[in-house]
């Protein structure tokens, strides 16, 4: 026997998307999108962008619909979007996880409460409210309805247990309370991990510089990155250009982000410096360095090994001379010089 576990298949379903052109969420059976206009077959909306102050009430639409042969029936839900620790990915929470933020504030008809069916090549629009609290913050609040469809469409191994994999399709909603408005950006943890080859010089030394952004402001940045590194006096060994993440970093997220360099220095004493912005932001910089020592520790390490059996040779050498030297007999005294 087995646990069978529903869960969200985050990868490839449509919950985690990278942060490039608006698109409607599909993962090819079925969609979710804003409502398109009365008398329209598409919207012109691939995401919802609403705004309202503090205790407010905001109202919209969305549409499901079953690109399938068969009848559907699927479980919705609004729930807070965030940042993949690893990637900075856009995702929203598993069911299992209670919002704390935008989802809350979202409000989906009661009969949500129980699982939708959806006819096959038919759609379903579902109205919703957002209904902002007293309290709220101002600045940009994300998060997104989630259709998760009821059906276990698979079965992988997780440790010991079986766990049944459902998909699910999230579009998103980008909600601003207006205020003050705060960007904030900061570079964090900038580490280098270094791999070199066991003879120096024949083969490039590789590195890769890991660091964290993370956003202290409230509303969503775009970062820019640009890395940079320099050698003894003050030679440049790595200068790569500000480029744009594809990140879309939400408020209060913090991701981890790496970068590979392949043509590391092998003998050196290196700082390495990750500088972030935002071009939306022109005032919005951060940044943060690490020095480290580049030593082709394998060729030391042999060369250390070689002094060490030169010197112990060496003492072995003279050790033998000196015994020999003690075990060798007194010359006998001169007769002569004895009178």
């Amino acid at each position: 026997m087995y646990g069978l576990l529903a869960v969200l298949l985050l990868l490839g379903a449509g919950l985690v998307l990278p942060a490039g052109g608006a698109r409607a969420a599909d993962n090819g059976t079925w969609g979710v999108f804003p409502t398109p206009p009365a008398g329209a077959a598409l919207s012109d909306r691939a995401y919802f962008f609403h705004q309202g102050e503090a205790g407010s009430t905001v109202a919209d639409s969305v549409t499901i619909v079953n690109s399938s042969d068969r009848d559907l029936t699927f479980r919705v839900f609004a729930t807070d979007a965030v940042n993949t620790p690893s990637g900075g990915a856009f995702a929203l929470l598993p069911v299992e996880e209670r919002p704390a933020d935008l989802g809350r504030w979202i409000v989906l008809p009661a009969e949500m409460a129980q699982p939708l069916t959806v006819p096959a090549k038919g759609r379903k629009d579902v109205p919703f409210t957002v209904k902002v609290p007293g309290d709220a913050t101002p600045g940009d609040h994300v998060g997104g309805i989630v259709v998760l469809g009821t059906a276990v469409e698979g079965v992988r191994q997780e440790g010991g247990v079986r766990v049944g994999v459902k998909r699910s399709v999230g579009a998103r909603l980008y909600f601003r309370v207006p205020g003050p408005l705060t960007p904030g950006l900061s570079v964090e943890d900038v580490r280098v991990n270094r791999s070199a080859p066991l003879l120096p010089w024949v083969h490039d030394a590789r590195a890769t510089v890991s660091y964290a952004l993370v956003n202290r402001g409230n509303v969503v940045v775009e970062p820019t990155v640009t890395v940079s590194a320099r050698g003894l006096f003050g030679r440049g060994v790595l200068d790569r250009p500000a480029r744009e993440l594809k990140v879309s970093l939400l408020p209060g997220q913090r991701v981890e982000l790496t970068e590979d360099w392949p043509d590391a220095p092998q003998s050196d004493r290196v700082t390495v410096r990750v500088r972030a912005g935002a071009a939306a932001h022109p005032d919005l910089v951060s940044e943060s360095e690490v020095a480290f020592l580049a030593v082709p520790w394998p060729a030391v390490g042999v060369l250390l090994v070689l002094a060490g059996a030169g010197a112990g040779l060496w003492a072995l050498r003279r050790g033998r001379r000196a015994r020999a030297a003690a075990d060798r007999p007194a010359p006998a005294p001169d007769p002569a010089g004895a009178r």
